[in-house]
């Protein structure tokens, strides 16, 4: 999502809460309290705002380059995850006393942490900007690296372009087209193209299928060792049969010229069963290998 800054500072609560408006402090985003990651400051699934530090916005409805940049990437990841985790997108997230928002897509463990009997808190996380401001995406990072997300990711869409926050030089570091993102929620690295590229992600998601064992694509190999077994059957019937035609061609006409051996060596197995029933009757060799 795209969320656009409203610059209201008064929030409506969760209706729960008797929908009250109230004014909501900017957060301090370094607590060593975090509220539930489920305890929600708005209405999932009723409203589109968000918040940021306090600050409310709406999480607008995408235009193409988002949209399309947005399947790609769930397209891409989904296949990725290792067993035992499960990945989400626009899952809404109480970050911190002022921030509940949702990233575009985010990868946790399944099932609920024993510590606070709710789901686990993400582990990575995905932001796709295209007209999303790039303070709220740098908030929105470091706030959930604060909350305990090890990693975030930013996809840059006009600048077709892959980042990852830093904490440490509180900025998002560009990764080379080339780089891999490599984590224990993934079945293999992810190539950083493969991000931007659908052709590329097509081929990341064939080998993240064939790595987790999935049925249908050992079916498809099962399929070709026994086209390759098959074949191999095939060439070896067919060399047996062009050994046997030359020793009866020897035995009817004598030394056989090269030109001769050359086209029983390329022949294919029909060409060469025709030859081994005319060898009974054809008097030359130019009658055995007419037409």
């Amino acid at each position: 999502m795209d969320p656009k800054p409203t610059g209201a500072a008064l929030l409506l609560a969760p209706a729960a809460r008797g929908g009250a408006a109230v004014r909501f402090p900017p957060a301090e985003p370094r607590r060593a309290h975090f509220p539930a990651v489920d305890e929600h400051l708005v209405a999932p699934e009723v409203t589109r705002d968000e918040l940021i530090r306090g600050r409310k916005v709406v999480a607008a409805p995408a235009l193409e380059p988002h949209a399309e940049q947005q399947v790609r990437l769930d397209f891409l990841i989904a296949p990725h995850l290792r067993p035992g985790y499960i990945g989400a997108a626009d899952l809404i997230t109480r970050v911190a006393e002022g921030s509940d928002f949702a990233t575009d897509l985010s990868i946790r463990r399944a099932g609920l942490d024993p510590a606070t009997g709710r789901r686990y808190l993400e582990e990575l996380s995905f932001e796709i900007v295209n007209e999303q401001s790039t303070q709220d995406a740098r908030e929105k990072a470091d706030d959930l690296v604060v909350r305990g997300v090890r990693r975030v990711f930013v996809i840059f869409v006009k600048r077709d372009e892959v980042a990852e926050w830093s904490s440490a030089e509180g900025r998002f570091v560009p990764l080379a087209p080339d780089a891999t993102i490599e984590d224990p929620c993934l079945i293999r690295p992810v190539p950083v193209r493969a991000l931007l590229d659908g052709a590329a992600a097509e081929r990341e998601v064939v080998r993240a299928l064939e790595r987790k064992g999935n049925p249908e694509i050992e079916a498809i190999k099962a399929r070709e060792r026994e086209a390759a077994l098959d074949e191999g059957r095939r060439a070896g019937l067919d060399e047996g049969q062009r050994a046997v035609l030359m020793r009866q061609l020897r035995a009817r006409f004598g030394e056989v010229p090269e030109a001769r051996r050359e086209q029983v060596l390329a022949a294919s197995g029909e060409r060469l069963a025709v030859w081994a029933e005319r060898i009974l009757t054809a008097r030359t060799l130019d009658e055995l290998f007419k037409g």
